[in-house]
């Protein structure tokens, strides 16, 4: 009795490589699961970035399929005027456009939105915020925000340039000692949302992960070291 064909493998060689590549598009540090409209417009302009830079690829790819192939007849000003040029210089037009356009929507203003301070220090991250009597309250390694009301965070560090990051709430943004830099984040519902360092910093760089924390009522009650509240049994 004969066997019958091999079961083909290619439908699962290609099933891999894309879970691999939708799981990297998940998790608590992804940008492309935005959890405030200062992340989701930084992951708009990636997705706009990203039709760009295939556009312009699919563009290379048909130019070196057609010098494999057998000659035939063209029109030069078509490729080098109407496609090598202005295809791509409006591609990138487009791009840079959306860039400024994000960039514009997602910078802090002068709006009265609450301010929180982040020092950077090799290796970890020390932050306050107002509490409920008005004294600052200082926490190591936990950033704790109002929900659904935009942050200012003053970023400043002690000894090397660090980056303070969190990838649901916004965009990049340097500790550079001697400085103050102020980035805009906020959170669309109260939780917890991962951050980063996002600048190699020295031997303790990665582990220079911190939370940031929503809450519904601002400011937070005082918390112990258990993370319950004052006075509660």
């Amino acid at each position: 009795m004969r066997a019958g064909p091999a079961p083909s493998r290619a439908p699962r060689s290609v099933a891999l490589p894309a879970l691999a590549l939708l799981a990297g598009c998940s998790g608590p540090l992804s940008t492309l699961e935005p959890g405030g409209p200062v992340a989701a417009e930084i992951a708009w302009l990636w997705w706009a970035m990203l039709a760009g830079a295939g556009a312009l690829t699919l563009l290379v790819l048909v130019l070196l399929g057609l010098g494999f192939g057998p000659p035939r007849a063209t029109r030069p000003r078509i490729w080098t005027h109407g496609l090598g040029l202005w295809f791509s210089l409006s591609v990138l037009g487009a791009v840079l456009g959306a860039g400024l356009w994000v960039g514009e929507r997602i910078v802090p203003r002068d709006d009265g939105a609450v301010e929180v301070r982040a020092h950077a220090y090799q290796w970890g991250w020390r932050f306050s915020h107002e509490g409920p009597d008005g004294e600052a309250v200082e926490t190591e390694g936990h950033l704790h925000i109002p929900a659904g009301a935009p942050v200012d965070v003053l970023i400043t560090s002690s000894d090397v340039i660090h980056s303070f990051w969190v990838p649901q709430l916004a965009g990049k943004l340097d500790a550079i000692p001697g400085r103050t830099n102020r980035a805009r984040i906020l959170a669309g519902a109260a939780g917890d949302y991962g951050g980063v360092c996002a600048e190699f910093c020295g031997i303790g760089h990665a582990g220079m992960r911190f939370v940031v924390t929503a809450h519904a009522d601002w400011p937070p009650a005082p918390r112990d070291e258990n993370g319950q509240e004052a006075g509660d049994e």
